[in-house]
């Protein structure tokens, strides 16, 4: 086989393990902030979905929405690409002590019940 060709049977192998359903995550880190730290990062899911709960060895994430001022939220919703920072509408935020480096465990669970491990680390 070629390089293109293999790397085209690799391509489209990777993009048939994902379901129709399943949610692809981009790369996460987590901004220290005050008291704990801000999801820095993109999700991105097949259909429009919400997000309902982030959790981590430290505990349950807040979801806020912060239009113009933060509250928190039961869900946020995810239209397929959603960029979470500190300064968009939506954040997630984990409370407790982190270090540089540091990486983090987390659980996302989507209103239609999925639910995706994944790591983030601590940014300097």
């Amino acid at each position: 086989m070629t390089r293109a060709l293999r790397a085209s049977v690799l391509a489209l192998t990777a993009a048939a393990s994902l379901s129709a359903g399943q949610a692809a995550v981009r790369p996460l880190t987590l901004k220290p902030s005050h008291g704990g730290a801000i999801l820095i990062g993109t999700l991105n899911v097949q259909r429009p979905d919400e997000l309902t709960g982030v959790w981590s060895s430290l505990g349950r994430a807040r979801l806020l929405r912060c239009l113009p001022n933060c509250e928190v939220v039961q869900a946020i919703p995810v239209p397929g690409s959603l960029n979470l920072n500190d300064s968009g509408g939506y954040r997630v935020v984990l409370g407790g002590n982190f270090k540089a480096g540091q990486k983090i465990s987390l659980v996302l669970r989507y209103r239609n019940a999925q639910i995706v491990n994944l790591n983030a680390t601590v940014g300097y």
